[in-house]
C-alpha cells in the first residue's frame, strides 16, 4: 500500500527556509553588511583612533554601565511584578497589567520628556528626592531610570507565562515535606523561572543598549559624564564624519553581540540544569 501523503497548510522546507533567508538578508545582514563595509573603508590605525577616543571610552561606561544596572533592576522588580500579577487578584489587577506595555507604544521623545519633568528639581519626585541629596534628572542616574522604564516590560512579559504554567500544588507539596517558603522559591520555582529571568535580563540589556530618544532629555548629555555612545554615533552622523560613526556602531554591535551570545550559552545551561 501506498502511504498517505500528508499535507500541509505551509510549504515544504525548501521553499520557506528560502523565503527566510531572504527574509533575513534583506532585513538584517544587508544592513549589518553595509556597516561593516563603510567601517572597512578606515585603516586600521583610523578604526582603533576612532573608538578608542577618551570620549568615546566613556560614552561606552555609561552606556553598558547603565544598561547592565537597568536590566538587573528589572530582572528583580521585574520578576515581583510578574509574580503579583499572575498569583494575586486585586481591585485595578487589568489596569495595572495594561499599563506594563505602555512603553512598547509610547513614543520615546515622549517618554524621556515626561521622566525629564517628573524627575526634575521642580517636578513630582524631584522636588521630594533632591533635597535628600538624590538628584536623578541630568545625571548619569537620569540614564538607568530611563533604561528601566523602557526594559521592564521584556523582563514581565517574558516571566509571566512562566508563572502561569507553574502550579501552584508543586508548592504545596513542597511546603508539606517541610520546605520554607525560601526554600520553596529558590529550589522549586527559580530553575524553572531562570531561563525566562535571563532572557528577560537579555532583552531588557539589549533595548537599553540601543536607546537614544528617552535618554537624551534626561541624562544632561555632558561628555566623558552622562552621554551614551548613541549620541556621539548621532553627533559624528551630523558632522558627515560617516566612518567615524559606523566604526563606533561596529563596536557596539560586536560587544552587544557577545554579551548576548553569552547569556543564550548561559540559558542553555541553565535549562540543562534544571532538567
Amino acid at each position: 500500500m501506498f502511504a498517505q501523503k500528508r499535507s500541509h497548510l505551509l510549504p515544504g522546507l525548501k521553499p520557506t527556509l528560502g523565503y527566510t533567508v531572504f527574509y533575513l538578508s534583506l532585513i538584517v545582514l544587508l544592513p549589518l553588511s553595509a556597516l561593516m563595509l563603510k567601517a572597512a573603508g578606515l585603516t586600521w590605525q583610523e578604526f582603533v583612533t576612532t573608538v578608542t577616543a577618551p570620549r568615546v571610552i566613556a560614552s561606552y561606561r555609561v552606556t553598558f554601565g547603565a544598561a547592565l544596572g537597568a536590566a538587573a533592576v528589572n530582572a528583580l522588580f521585574g520578576v515581583l511584578v510578574a509574580w503579583v500579577l499572575v498569583r494575586y487578584t486585586f481591585p485595578g489587577k487589568r489596569l495595572i497589567d495594561a499599563l506594563i506595555d505602555l512603553p512598547f507604544a509610547l513614543p520615546t521623545a515622549v517618554a524621556g520628556i515626561t521622566l525629564a519633568t517628573v524627575y526634575s528639581s521642580n517636578g513630582w519626585i524631584g522636588q521630594i528626592i533632591e533635597p535628600l541629596g538624590i538628584k536623578v534628572a541630568y545625571t548619569p542616574r537620569g540614564i538607568i531610570v530611563a533604561m528601566i522604564f523602557i526594559g521592564l516590560p521584556f523582563v514581565v512579559r517574558t516571566v509571566q507565562p512562566v508563572l502561569e504554567e507553574l502550579e501552584t500544588e508543586t508548592e504545596e507539596a513542597a511546603a508539606c515535606l517541610g520546605a520554607s517558603r525560601l526554600q520553596t522559591f529558590t529550589r522549586v520555582l527559580l530553575p524553572t523561572m531562570l531561563p525566562a529571568i535571563l532572557t528577560g535580563f537579555a532583552l531588557a540589556f539589549a533595548r537599553a543598549i540601543g536607546e537614544y530618544g528617552s535618554i537624551i532629555f534626561i541624562a544632561g548629555n555632558m561628555p566623558n559624564i552622562s552621554e551614551i555612545t548613541p549620541l556621539i554615533i548621532i553627533t559624528k552622523l551630523e558632522q558627515f564624519d560617516y566612518a567615524g560613526a559606523t566604526a563606533i556602531a561596529v563596536v557596539m554591535l560586536v560587544a552587544s553581540f557577545t554579551l548576548l551570545l553569552g547569556i543564550n550559552l548561559l540559558q542553555k545551561w541553565s535549562r540543562r540544569s534544571a532538567a
